[in-house]
């Protein structure tokens, strides 16, 4: 695998804020605030209580996670360790590197996440089996 890719690790963002009485602004721009270009969005919503999303890691994928409503956790492995997130607010987000493997869970009541992502959807993109992941980080 690229070695690059494979050293580049996760890292928590803080968004522009700009408050008001009648409600707070937040936004992200593409290549200023996060280090891609955005191709595409998507976000994950009615998560059952106890149920887990993602659980796979990307080849070429760059990815921001936001929280956008309530809270969940973003559990990273990058073939050697692991490290868990807490995302709450959403004026910060976690950007994951390429060859990272992601779980997201501990979803809260009415959790919205937002994802940005650099490449458009490609299923040969996806790496879904732990120990082929460990294999090629």
């Amino acid at each position: 695998m690229n070695q690059n890719l494979s050293q580049l690790a996760p890292y928590l963002l803080e968004f522009p804020k700009i408050y008001d009485e009648r409600g707070n602004l937040s936004f992200i721009e593409s290549e200023k605030h996060i280090p891609f270009e955005i191709k595409r969005s998507y976000w994950i919503y009615d998560v059952p209580g106890g149920e887990v999303r993602g659980s796979h890691a990307f080849k070429t994928e760059h990815e921001l996670l936001v929280a956008l409503s309530g809270s969940f956790d973003v559990l990273i492995h990058n073939g050697k360790e692991e490290q868990r997130y807490s995302l709450s607010r959403s004026y910060y987000g976690l950007y994951i590197p390429p060859m990272h493997w992601r779980t997201l869970d501990n979803f809260s009541t009415n959790a919205v996440a937002l994802v940005l992502s650099s490449t458009f959807y490609d299923s040969t993109n996806y790496i879904r089996d732990f120990e082929e992941f460990l294999s090629l980080s």
